[in-house]
Order: C-alpha cells, then structure tokens, then sequence
C-alpha cells in the first residue's frame, strides 16, 4: 500500500503540476472576460437560487438541483481541504483557493449553461446532460464524451465517496480518541472496529437514499443542506468571534503570504509561491469543482425556463462554497496558530477547533458529517449519469449498488492514498471539459447577451 500511495502521489504531482494549473485559471479568466464578467450577476443569481422555481422542464426544482451540486461540493474540502492546503502551502494558500473560486464562478456558469443547453431527454423521460453530452452535441466528439464519461465514473468514487468515507471515520477515531483497551479499538482485518461500525453507518444512511434516484436525493438534499451551511458557518463565526483581537493580523498573513511564500516556522517547514498557488489551487478545485464538469450533470437535470437562469443559480454554488465557507474555514486554522506546529491535515483541524473548548469539537464533527453524508448523495448521481451515458440505463442499478459498498472501503482504507487517487482523477477529468468551454464560449456568450437583451431588468 506505501508503493502504490507513493506512486499515485508522484502521478498527482506530474498532473497537477504548471501547465494544469495555468490551464485552469487561465480558462477561468478566459471565461471571466468572454461572458463579460459574468460575476458581477451574483447578487441577482443568489436570489434566483433562493426561489423554489419549477418552470420549464426537468427533473427537480432549480432549488433542488443548486442544494444537490451544493451537497456534492461541500465536502471535505471545505474543511480538511483547506487545512491540507495550509499544511502544504501554508496560510497563503487559503487566498489562492478564494480566487480559485471568484474567478471560478464564471467557468462553472459556462460549463452548467452548456449542459442544459445541449441536454437530451432519455427514453424513461430524465433529462440527461453534463460535459459528455456538450462534447458530443457541441463539438461532434462522442469519443471524448466517452473519455469524459469514464473519468466521471472513475473520479466520482475518489472525490466523492472514498475520501469522504475516510475523513469522517478518521475523524470520529480521533475524537473519541479510544484507549488500546477499549473494545472498539480491537481489530478486524488490522482495521480497528470503530472504523468499521462508522463505515456501516454511513453505507446504510447512503443505501436509503441513493436506491430512490435524483428525486429522494434531491428532497433530502434541500432540507440537509441549508441545516448544514448555517449550522457551520454561525459556528465558525461564534469561535472567530472569540478571538476577534487577532483577526486583522490573520487575514494580513494570509494576503502577504499568498505572493511571497511563508518560510519555515515552528513545525512548519516553509513554502515557496510555487507551492503555495499550487496546493490553492488544486484544493481550491477540489472545493469548488469549477472547470470539473460535475456540477453541470446535476445543472441539467433543473426544471428551468431558460439556461441562463440555471446557469447562474449554479454559479452561486461556487460563491457560497469557496468564496464563503472554504474562506472562513481557512481564517479559523489560520487564527487558531497551530498550523506552525502541525504537518497532519486532520490532527491540524481537530486541534484548532478543539482549542476553542467544547463548542469547537460540535461544530467540526457535525459539520464534517453532515457535509460528507451530502457529498456522498451528490456525486453518487454524477457518477450514475456518466455509467448511463456510457452503458445505457439498465448499468445503473448495479452502480449503485457499488457506490453503496465503496463508502464502506473508503472508511477503511489509508487516507493519503484516497486523497492522491482523487487529485489525479480530478486533474484528468478538467482537460476534457475545459476543451468544450473554451470551443463552445461563443455558445455560451451568444446565449448570455440574447438573455439579458430580453430580460434587462429581471431574472
């Protein structure tokens, strides 16, 4: 398992290495300037999204729909993606995944315009659509669709289940913190029990939604997240409050830092800039998925009067995940100090939030768990969709049923070697997907002006 986790970190390494990244943000930019920055519409999309609209066709509401992609991407990487990102890049790196995200919401507005515009519907009357259908529709490439697809199937067991898996019962093994002699920490399969009993509970919770399809997904969804983000983000503000003197000085590291790099301090050893826009970056993407093509599949499943008003409704996902969620969470491990003294991505966020008393431990535990059941139910219907896509609909029974048993692997398996198989698929999944955008933003942009020359005045 060392060999095979030192392989596959070698492989993330080469992907996500200089020109993924500029391809990334430079398609961010791209798109920001083609669609006329389109970001300034993110006060306006953010009320849209809080409609529970069900014009149009489709298969759930446009709430439904932004609360599913929301589900998939709040994840991890709001928490401990951020805090492995400051472990590896330190505290500058938290700025880099904040402008992942603003520039983000422009590509993640195309790339979900595209697909409910080159959406199909399927012969049991679902909508059908994401990057593989824009890359066969769009630009007549079915095979890239087919590659797209398989990155889809294979990514989504990384990003969205194993690692989620693992990051909740690695968390809940280290914060009940069990002696050696406790029952739950004898072993099976030299995997203690405690890890087992977490995996089982979440492969059951998950079988009982994910076996009704986008609908039961969606209901459950719109009810977990807005619990979620709130619960979270009041907590988080609640133990920033409780420091609020050091405030200024943490967000001025994080600023200086960015462009500078952070030399070694305490247990930390130091970071180039290099690192520091590479590991904001990529966990940034992690975060976020704009320029994944994840989001775009569940974006075409909406009932929606037109692509523009979905478009932008998904665009305020990567608003509220990056720009809000992974930015406070990256304020609090950066306030907390004990970045300098920690090289654990986990043990880094368990002993900030446990610093802040009891309040601490609730808010990272039920935020974690709740935002990783969410993540499982969201990309479960990513990793469908492109099963369907390319092996028709009677292959997606059997793929659930897979998914379900993947949660129960990921809870007991080496982390590290979860997180860099998800680095490395993530990282393939972006090229196919950033071909289409760039290709097709004539698209794109013809759609948004046409829109907004009749619509000038309301969404």
């Amino acid at each position: 398992m060392d060999q095979i986790n030192a392989w596959l970190s070698d492989v993330a390494g080469v992907v996500w290495g200089w020109p993924l990244l500029i391809l990334l943000l430079g398609t961010h930019l791209f798109l920001t300037v083609r669609l006329g920055f389109i970001q300034r519409y993110m006060g306006r999309a953010i009320r849209i999204s809080l409609r529970r609209s069900s014009e149009g066709a489709g298969d759930i509401s446009q709430f439904g729909a932004l609360t599913t992609a929301l589900a998939a991407t709040i994840g991890t990487g709001n928490i401990i993606g951020v805090a492995g990102a400051i472990v590896a890049g330190g505290p500058g790196a938290v700025l880099w995944m904040w402008l992942t995200g603003v520039f983000g919401i422009a590509t993640k507005y195309g790339e979900a315009l595209l697909s409910v515009h080159y959406r199909v519907q399927m012969p049991n009357g679902q909508m059908a659509g994401g990057p593989m259908y824009v890359l066969e529709r769009g630009l007549k490439a079915r095979w890239l669709g087919l590659v797209f697809a398989a990155l889809t199937a294979l990514a989504a067991f990384g990003i969205g289940n194993m690692v989620q898996a693992n990051a909740i019962a690695k968390t809940v093994d280290m914060t009940l913190a069990l002696g050696s002699d406790h029952v739950l920490a004898r072993t099976f399969l030299d995997i203690p029990l405690l890890r087992w009993l977490v995996g089982a509970a979440v492969t059951a919770l998950t079988a009982l939604v994910i076996l009704g399809g986008i609908r039961s997904i969606a209901r459950v969804c719109q009810l977990l997240v807005p619990f979620m983000a709130v619960f979270y983000m009041g907590g988080c503000l609640a133990l920033l409050a409780m420091h609020w003197q050091t405030i200024p000085d943490t967000i001025a590291l994080i600023c200086t830092s960015a462009f500078t790099g952070q030399a070694a301090i305490g247990g930390f050893v130091g970071a180039g800039l290099r690192e520091v826009i590479r590991f904001g970056v990529a966990r940034g993407l992690f975060s976020n998925e704009s320029g994944l093509g994840s989001a775009p599949i569940v974006a075409a499943a909406a009932q929606t009067a037109h692509p523009v008003r979905q478009a932008l409704v998904s665009a305020s996902g990567t608003f509220w995940d990056t720009v809000v969620i992974c930015a406070i969470t990256g304020i609090v491990l950066v306030n907390g100090g004990q970045w300098m003294h920690v090289t654990d991505k986990e043990l880094l966020t368990s002993q900030t939030f446990g610093a802040f008393g009891s309040i601490g431990p609730i808010v990272l535990n039920v935020g974690l768990l709740t935002f990783v059941f969410s993540t499982i139910l969201g990309w479960s219907y990513y990793g469908e969709k492109a099963v369907e896509y390319i092996f028709g609909t009677r292959a997606v029974r059997w793929y659930r049923y897979l998914w379900v048993a993947a949660v129960l692997v990921g809870a007991t398996v080496q982390a590290e070697a979860v997180w860099n198989f998800a680095d490395v698929a993530n990282g393939c999944m972006v090229v196919p997907n950033v071909i289409s955008l760039v290709l097709l933003s004539g698209v794109a942009a013809r759609v948004t002006r046409e829109y907004f020359a009749q619509h000038p005045g309301r969404m």
